[in-house]
Order: C-alpha cells, then sequence, then structure tokens
C-alpha cells in the first residue's frame, strides 16, 4: 500500500460546506481535501433548501434565536456551545457574502428573511429561491479549486484513520489509482449525515454515517447518536434519496392534508409549523393509520409557487405532480443526525490530531432536535472554528504510519437499511431495537460491504435503547415521558459491540 507524505498538509475528508469553510479558513496552510464525488456535486450541502438562519432583522435579536434553539433542543442543548455559534451567525453571513455567495434580496437590496418552523421571527437567508445549498456551495468549491494551498483529490474515499497512542498518524484511502495512505498528523472529518443508512432519506444515498464508522473504529466517542430527524415532507415517490419538501413552503402557508382533504394538523400547538418531530411523527400516525398525507398549497393567498420555488416545481413536474393545481404526496423521512462524533466547540474529538465538523460532529448545538437551518450555519461556523484550532496546534512528528495490508472493502448500506429503518425510525420502542442490535451484530462483525455501516446502524440502535424516555425527536412508544433531567449519551464502539453481544446468544455472537 501506498504512502504518500503530505508535507505537514491537515487532511480534510469531505467536500460539503464545513470541509470547504474548513479548507478555505486554513489558507494559505496546506490542505487535502478527499471527496468521493466531484466536488460541488454531492453532499447534502448541495441539497440543502432552506437556507442559513441568522438573527438579522429589525425585530430580531440574537437572544430570540437562541431562545427558539434551546426550546426546539428539548432541553438537551449545550447552552454554552449554542451561544457561541448563533452569536457567530451574522459574521458567517458576511464571510460567505464576502466568498461570492448570492444571497436573495428585496427590491431594496437588503438581504430577503423567510419563515420556518419553530423560529419566533423571520430571519431564514436564502439564495436562489429554494437552490440555497448550490448557491451557497458553487462560489465556495470555485474558490477551493483556485486556492494553491488546497489539493482537492476526487474519487477518493476514506476507509481507515490510522492511530497510535490515541494519535492520528495517518488516513488510508481508496483512489483510482487503488489503495493509498495519507501519512499525516492532523484530520478532519466533514462527511455529513447518516439518512443513506435508512430506506427513505434525503440524504446522498452516499451519506450514511462513514465520518462516524472512521471515527468510531480509531476509538473515537460520539454523542447523542439516538436523536435523528426525520424531516415530515419528503416527496413521497420511487426515487433514492427522496426529494425534500422545504419546511419554507409551510412557512408561506402550505397545510397538510390526507387523501379526504381533512386537515389533520390543526389542533396540534402550532400546526404545520410545530416542531419538526412533532409534525413528522403527526404525519406517521397518520399514514400508519392507513391514509395518504399532502402538502397543499393551492390556496396560499399571493404565492407564486413556480417563482418562489423553482427546485420543487421542477421535481414535481418530474414526478408527475403540479403544485400550482394538485397537493403534493408527502411521506416523513431520515433527514439530519443531531449526534455524531463528540468534540467541544473547537471541534476536537477524544482523538489527538482528529476534528470534526459539520453534520459530522455533535457540538451540542441542536440538542434533542435541530431548529430549522441552524445546520448550514453550524458547517459554516464550526469549519472556521476548526480551521483556528489547526493553526494553533503544533502536530507531532513520527515517522511513516504503519499500514494495514488487508484490501480494503467497499461499504453498501443496502444489506442493513430495512433492518435500520424497522427499529430506529419516527417511533421506537425497546423490543424492536433489541432484536435489531441483535440482527446488526453478524454483519458488523463480518467485515464485509456491509459491515462499516452495521457498525453505525449498531451504535445508534445501542444508544437509542439505553434513552429509556421520548424527547426531542427520539419517541419510545414503550417510554412515552421525558425523563426528569436532560442528560446528553455519550458511547464507543467498543461499549456498543459489548451491549449487542449481551443481547445475542453466545452461539450466535
Amino acid at each position: 500500500m501506498d504512502v504518500i507524505g503530505t508535507s505537514g498538509a491537515c487532511i480534510i475528508v469531505g467536500g460539503g460546506l464545513a470541509g470547504l469553510t474548513a479548507a478555505l479558513a486554513l489558507a494559505p496552510r496546506p490542505v487535502i481535501l478527499l471527496t468521493k464525488a466531484p466536488l460541488g456535486i454531492e453532499s447534502s450541502s448541495v441539497l440543502a433548501q432552506g437556507g442559513i438562519a441568522a438573527s438579522l432583522g429589525p425585530d430580531d435579536d440574537f437572544s430570540l434565536h437562541l431562545a427558539d434553539t434551546l426550546k426546539a433542543g428539548d432541553g438537551l442543548c449545550d447552552e454554552s456551545a449554542a451561544r457561541a455559534i448563533l452569536k457567530a451567525a451574522p459574521a458567517a453571513i458576511d464571510e460567505l457574502i464576502r466568498r461570492g455567495v448570492p444571497f436573495d434580496r428585496n427590491g431594496e437590496g437588503k438581504l430577503t428573511l423567510g419563515l420556518e418552523a419553530a423560529h419566533s421571527r423571520r430571519r431564514i437567508v436564502h439564495a436562489g429561491g429554494d437552490s440555497s445549498g448550490r448557491e451557497i456551495m458553487r462560489p465556495l468549491t470555485r474558490r477551493a479549486r483556485e486556492t494553491p494551498s488546497i489539493t482537492v483529490i476526487e474519487g477518493a474515499t476514506a476507509r481507515r484513520l490510522l492511530v497510535e497512542d490515541n494519535t492520528v498518524t495517518g488516513v488510508v484511502a481508496e483512489s483510482t489509482r487503488g489503495p493509498v495512505v495519507f501519512a499525516t498528523e492532523r484530520a478532519v472529518i466533514a462527511t455529513g449525515g447518516i439518512g443513506g443508512l435508512f430506506q427513505y432519506g434525503t440524504n446522498p444515498a452516499g451519506s450514511w454515517g462513514e465520518g462516524m464508522a472512521l471515527a468510531a473504529t480509531a476509538g473515537a466517542a460520539m454523542a447523542d447518536l439516538e436523536f435523528i430527524q426525520f424531516h415530515p415532507t419528503a416527496l413521497d415517490s420511487v426515487s433514492f434519496p427522496l426529494k425534500l419538501i422545504s419546511e419554507t413552503v409551510r412557512g408561506e402557508g402550505a397545510i397538510l392534508i390526507d387523501e379526504t382533504g381533512h386537515r389533520f394538523m390543526v389542533g396540534v400547538p402550532g400546526a404545520e409549523l410545530a416542531p419538526r418531530d412533532v409534525v413528522a411523527r403527526a404525519v406517521w400516525r397518520h399514514m400508519a393509520a392507513g391514509h395518504r398525507v399532502f402538502l397543499d398549497a393551492r390556496d396560499v393567498p399571493d404565492l407564486d409557487f413556480p417563482r418562489r420555488f423553482p427546485a420543487i416545481t421542477g421535481f414535481c413536474h418530474a414526478a408527475g405532480i403540479d403544485p400550482v393545481t394538485q397537493p403534493i404526496p408527502i411521506r416523513p423521512a431520515a433527514h439530519y443526525h443531531m449526534g455524531g462524533i463528540a468534540v467541544d466547540l473547537a471541534g476536537r474529538t477524544s482523538v489527538e490530531g482528529l476534528w470534526a465538523c459539520g453534520e459530522a460532529a455533535c457540538t451540542g448545538l441542536h440538542g434533542a432536535n435541530r431548529l430549522a437551518s441552524n445546520s448550514l450555519l453550524e458547517a459554516a461556523v464550526c469549519g472556521r472554528l476548526v480551521a483556528e484550532s489547526i493553526k494553533g496546534t503544533m502536530p507531532r512528528r513520527r515517522g511513516n504510519p504503519r499500514a494495514d495490508a488487508r484490501a480494503l472493502v467497499s461499504a453498501n448500506p443496502s444489506a442493513v437499511r430495512k433492518i435500520i429503518s424497522r427499529a430506529a425510525g419516527v417511533l421506537r420502542d425497546g423490543d424492536d431495537l433489541a432484536a435489531t442490535a441483535a440482527e446488526l451484530l453478524p454483519f458488523a462483525l463480518a467485515e464485509g460491504e456491509a459491515s462499516d455501516p452495521a457498525l453505525v446502524g449498531l451504535m445508534i440502535v445501542i444508544a437509542a435503547l439505553r434513552r429509556r424516555e421520548s424527547r426531542g425527536a427520539h419517541a419510545r412508544t414503550d417510554f412515552p415521558c421525558r425523563a426528569a433531567h436532560a442528560r446528553s449519551s455519550t458511547l464507543r464502539l467498543n461499549e456498543a459491540l459489548a451491549a449487542a453481544r449481551e443481547i445475542v446468544p453466545e452461539t450466535v455472537a
């Protein structure tokens, strides 16, 4: 296996908003950016529709944004981390504007601010209407390619971190030239979320928790893995991933109805603009009762749907639906992971020389349930915080890392999607979680294509089994009440494997 010296370069795994922000903020220090797909093509950042939350309006301020975030987080947010990240939001927007992001503006040239569920003020900045992610990523991708200190290696999939004495020494990757080892003392995981682990998800199919697998097998601690946000309004179709119908559509006045035209959310506080977990569970229960569910924007006053939502209009048309004259069929889908690799505010993990940012990391900002449009904000702010932390770090000098000569196995979550979806979905119970842990364990131990996805799914299932309450996006039908005290959870891979072995009879394990 080839070992490539990196001359002190930091290795960043992932080319979404968090990874690009970190890479650009590290300039002129050398960076090697590894990305599976062509840069700017396949990432959750590119698919994002809703925009970025920031307290910019004349009737808004940081304290209101913080209050909304803490309320959505259902008692589990790290308030100090949330305070720091949200306070940096206006500066992050300014920086993106300087980098060329064309945020939408009104006739007076001021930023247009949208409203989304659980926000008390209009504070969502968009770019290109419902194409915010694409329009944000376009100039950042161009700048990354133009920055001499950033070497972009496309078609490279990180498979393992090399660690000695709990310190990173290299990154093993599968590239177009075969398996290679990048020797480095500093690595950043910015690989996005886990939606690809589920039958119905809005993330790219390759976003199955790769970064979590890298960190977990290197010995890093995970946090709050059980908290997965299911977006209540994904286009109900046969595509994978499912197309997202942005929450902004409901913010503009669209309502949820069933096949009879009944508006079943009307009696719920906040109705269609209740927190996402509340809406997702209501939709899930209505579907479980035998109904189909639709998002109806036909009678919203003064809404020019094709102009306001051109991307959504396009993929609705592709599915044979005209959102101007027809209600849009929807279903909940795995959308965002509040948990992830445990990090501090600087993005440092429990492994020396390893940082994480974006959706792959758990900063504590989102708590048990992410407030809409805080995710791109976290990626933009924390990507820079990671860069600042790396700049202040002196790496230890070591020789070439020792690499395992075994052949690398490609990862494919298809064999475990149904297993994970059955137990770790919108509603959960202990018996199903335990049975799923037992079913996932052989996959996790087999070292085949499903091994790493199964490891990630197993950690999620064990974390969900251990949390014997319902809070935020984690809903247990056998423990429907909240515990008296909110506590974050932590988990390491060896703990998850040990817990699964206790469930499985010894003859199976």
